[in-house]
């Protein structure tokens, strides 16, 4: 029996944006560039690596393996599972195998065989899963898109917003700084930071959280048909988690509540009643008040001086872990200008339906 074309164009958006989080966290840092004078598929025939561990195998495999789960559902052609999985994974392969010959050209990294093997192994197995499974979450008939048909935006507007949560969700993925902060750009642009005071710093942090939590909540709530606590609320409640994941996985000793300084529980406890109370407001006034608290939290994040307690328990690993840090950094720094759009997107969308709705004036 042949696929069934996907009707959501969710799986093409998701494949996209983790094809370019791929390519990003295999060439970052984007400096050095020089001809290494060898050729470029030198590396296809070279010898096992002296120093290559069974975590870096399976880092290199489970890294592709959501990237061929949602590429799968993502082809248009209608084909039979298994013909749909291996043309996935041929695709996945294909990047996999240009940015390893693109490695060739960055002092910093190193292309291998391996890791090309890995990648598309990693992604045939998430295709197979992909081909049998997609359709079950994106058709008509699957549980994922009959939710969003109940309870997001419909068109490119809401599969955009949902893939943007998503991407919060990973911002939040940096250990150091305050929580649900973003926006930071003095590491991307080399800003200077502002000297460390203990009271100001607090005041700052408990701002930023309290900001952000309003904004974030916000954003999910306009991307809603109608209101809903429980996924605004199921949704911060993943950001406080992935939170405490990256802190007990990037600090020493392993505290997953590490983030929860002073000034993160007053943000939490200022935020969360404002929220509430927001929600309560009609479309217009959420719409601008989204956007209005999304740049003052993105200010006082840059604002925000460096905590040398942070710095001086903080710990980012060597290898995969080093470019997922990077990878997540990049997500942090850019997601409040990506969400300032998408409220843009969804102010013009808005207005267009009220001209819609109105009656003609002859």
């Amino acid at each position: 029996m042949r696929r069934r074309r996907a009707v959501s164009a969710l799986p093409r958006i998701l494949a996209l944006a983790y094809g370019l989080l791929i390519a990003y966290a295999c060439l970052n840092p984007f400096s050095g560039w020089r001809d290494p004078g060898l050729p470029l598929l030198d590396f296809l025939s070279a010898p096992w690596p002296r120093y290559y561990t069974g975590l870096d195998l399976a880092l290199n495999m489970l890294g592709f393996v959501p990237f061929g789960f949602v590429l799968a559902p993502a082809l248009p052609r209608r084909l039979a599972p298994l013909a749909t999985a291996l043309l996935a994974a041929l695709l996945a392969g294909a990047l996999s195998l240009g940015l390893e010959i693109i490695q060739n050209y960055l002092p910093s990294r190193v292309p291998s065989n391996v890791d090309l093997g890995c990648n598309t192994l990693g992604a045939l197995l998430g295709a197979v899963a992909g081909a049998s499974w997609g359709d079950a979450l994106f058709d008509r008939r699957g549980g994922l898109h009959r939710w969003r048909q109940r309870r997001v935006l419909p068109g490119p507007v809401g599969d955009v917003g949902l893939v943007l949560l998503g991407f919060w969700l990973l911002a939040q993925l940096p250990p150091g700084g305050p929580l649900f902060a973003t926006g930071d750009l003095r590491e991307l642009l080399a800003l200077p930071a502002l000297p460390f005071d203990p009271q100001r710093y607090m005041r700052l942090e408990a701002a930023v959280t309290a900001a952000s939590l309003l904004a974030t909540g916000l954003l999910a709530r306009q991307l809603m048909r109608e209101a809903r606590l429980l996924p605004i609320l199921a949704l911060l409640l993943a950001g406080i988690a992935a939170k405490s994941l990256a802190t007990a996985s990037f600090f020493l000793p392993g505290e997953p509540l590490h983030w929860a300084t002073p000034g993160a529980q007053a943000g939490l406890l200022a935020g969360a009643p404002a929220l509430a109370l927001a929600l309560c407001l009609p479309a217009d006034l959420r719409q601008g008040l989204a956007s209005l608290t999304l740049l003052a939290a993105t200010a006082l994040a840059n604002l925000l001086p460096e905590n040398p307690y942070l710095a001086s328990d903080h710990l980012v690993r060597e290898g995969h872990f080093l470019n997922f840090h990077g990878l997540t950094e990049l997500v942090s720094a850019l997601w409040p200008f990506l969400a300032l759009a998408q409220l843009s997107a969804l102010g013009r969308q808005v207005l267009e339906r009220r001209r819609d709705s109105q009656p003609p004036l002859l």
